[in-house]
């Protein structure tokens, strides 16, 4: 019976040797900088709102140690379940992500999911049935077994408008959650709202922040993109600050805070600018 554990132990020992014997002594490659702008790192590292689970088939599966790890940093060479039988090629580059639910708890149009952005890798060796992958950047926290790929692109950051349009305020959107089910933001975070494509939310969009103060509860309502009647019309509005559209979705959208006069709340309001 074929050992797939050995398996993997010679594959990445044959890979370290094609790169160079020195490699045989080190757990990972040297850390390279992206070399990416600070914000275009920042948008990379965005979260996405999801209403249904991933279906990926690239995962990361393991790290090239003595000891057993299960969470890697910049530089550190990782294997993934995918090989030259499903098109992966040496300098590739893919995200790598995870889903974060409610309370640990299904995903649902009533309880949509996080999709956090851990970090990117670049695919180092490449055989038949499985890689070795070196991690590019990590956002914020480190890389884990289990956590799955998506292609790689550079986002491309939204241009500021010099004559923003007034805000619609017939159609409000709500804010939902940021990465790691964050549900307060300021100035410079990245949350979700209920509003995409669908809704004729397009790339760079600026939407205003605002609080019912009237209905102080707003911003204790559960995260849904449905809200109780009572709520739909506010009044007595507070101007919170500004954000723009940096990730569009059918039906979500991903924002950035570019000011903030006071904290942002899931179940605040945001009115496009159109």
């Amino acid at each position: 019976m074929r050992n797939p554990g050995r398996s993997i132990r010679v594959f990445m020992t044959a890979a370290l040797l094609a790169a160079g014997g020195s490699l045989l002594a080190q757990t990972g490659l040297a850390p390279v900088s992206t070399r990416l702008p600070a914000e275009v790192i920042a948008l990379a590292c965005s979260p996405i709102l999801a209403y249904e689970v991933p279906a990926p088939s690239l995962l990361i599966t393991g790290g090239q140690d003595a000891s057993t790890r299960h969470m890697f940093r910049p530089g550190d060479l990782i294997t993934i379940n995918g090989g030259s039988d499903n098109g992966i090629e040496v300098g590739q580059e893919y995200y790598v992500r995870m889903v974060q639910g409610e309370n640990g708890g299904g995903i649902s149009r009533m309880t949509p999911a996080t999709i956090r952005t851990a970090g990117w890798v670049r695919v180092y060796a490449v055989d038949k049935k499985m890689s070795l992958v070196t991690v590019s950047h990590a956002c914020d926290t480190p890389i884990e077994i289990g956590e799955y790929l998506e292609p790689f692109t550079v986002p491309i950051p939204p241009i500021a408008d010099a004559n923003p349009s007034q805000p619609q305020r017939e159609n409000y959107g709500h804010i939902l959650v940021g990465s790691d089910r964050r549900t307060m933001f300021a100035k410079n975070d990245f949350f979700t709202i209920d509003r995409g494509s669908d809704h004729g939310v397009t790339l760079g969009a600026r939407y205003v922040i605002y609080r019912d103060k009237r209905r102080t509860e707003t911003a204790k309502l559960p995260i849904t993109t449905e809200l109780p009647a009572a709520i739909i019309t506010p009044e007595f509005l507070f101007e919170l600050g500004d954000a723009v559209v940096v990730d569009v979705k059918p039906e979500s959208s991903t924002l950035l805070a570019t000011s903030s006069r006071s904290a942002f709340l899931s179940g605040d309001y945001a009115a496009i600018r159109k």
